[in-house]
């Protein structure tokens, strides 16, 4: 992408346990402004208290789909961040929460791109660019034919 990128200048609110997770996370976002927390609590009083244009959940520790929950009632885009919880049900639960990404801490150096997708696409169409993006890491997970267990979740399609 070239020029600047849409993440410059924006708020975003990044959560998670690991400290070390959130350093990487705001070294990877050093055009944004990160707002790091560790716990659930701290996470939902700055949903609560500040303007965030973003935010990054990790789901284990933190409670990430109760803070996703709340963001996306806040009309938050939140994208979710994890490790241990990249399966078949935690994708599909994050599509039908309304998450705009679920990425694997092991693909954290992809963050910026998915990010601006984020900002500048559709929600169908990033989620669709997260999949050609990283099919590669889901295909690893879940099988080659992973696709077709999310066709239909709610109102969101995924075109085959």
């Amino acid at each position: 992408m070239g020029g600047t990128s849409p993440l410059q200048g924006k708020t975003i609110l990044a959560v998670d346990d690991e400290p070390g997770v959130l350093e990487v996370l705001s070294d990877e976002l050093d055009m944004c402004h990160v707002v790091a927390k560790t716990t659930y609590h701290e996470a939902m009083e700055c949903l609560k208290t500040h303007m965030v244009d973003m935010a990054v959940l990790d789901i284990m520790g933190v409670n990430g789909f109760e803070l996703l929950k709340y963001a996306v009632k806040r009309d938050v885009p939140a994208v979710m961040l994890t490790a241990h919880a990249l399966s078949m049900d935690s994708l599909k639960k994050s599509i039908d929460m309304g998450a705009r990404a679920h990425v694997p801490k092991d693909k954290i150096s992809e963050l910026v791109p998915v990010l601006e997708d984020v900002l500048t696409k559709g929600h169908r169409d990033a989620w669709q660019h997260l999949f050609e993006r990283l099919g590669d890491v889901f295909n690893a997970t879940f099988g080659s034919d992973w696709k077709k267990d999310i066709i239909e979740i709610g109102s969101f399609v995924v075109p085959k």
